[in-house]
């Protein structure tokens, strides 16, 4: 059976995008290896194993683009309204918490943010289908 460890995705700014990630997150450096040419950054913390890893390469100066086929990286707390003030009052600008019910349940409640190169989280409040 495969098991996921991790996604990948391409910053301009190593310390900018660890700096988000932390203070989003609670991620922390795991390991780092500097390569010629590029650095990966190994994000995890205490909850799970699965990783976010940061591709920067060096040469890379203009923002990337993410095309029409990138959607989103999801992430389960607690409390999601606690979590959104908490990311608000870091100033990292949530969008609102939002709901979605299906067939009069609530399947869903919601925020996303924005990291510094542009990808899309999903917060999703620990519940049903999302744990």
């Amino acid at each position: 059976m495969a098991k996921a460890i991790h996604t990948m995705i391409r910053v301009l700014d190593e310390e900018r995008s660890v700096n988000f990630y932390g203070n989003a997150f609670g991620l922390k450096v795991a390991d780092r290896f500097p390569f010629d040419g590029f650095t990966l950054v190994y994000l995890r913390n205490p909850e799970n194993d699965f990783e976010v890893e940061l591709t920067i390469n060096h040469d890379q100066s203009e923002p990337y683009t993410h095309g029409d086929g990138y959607g989103h990286l999801a992430v389960c707390v607690d409390d999601v309204e606690k979590e959104h003030a908490r990311v608000d009052a870091e100033g990292l600008n949530p969008t609102p918490v939002k709901e979605f019910h299906r067939e009069g349940e609530l399947m869903a409640k919601f925020f996303f943010l924005q990291d510094p190169d542009g990808y899309k989280i999903e917060v999703l409040q620990n519940h049903g289908r999302y744990k």
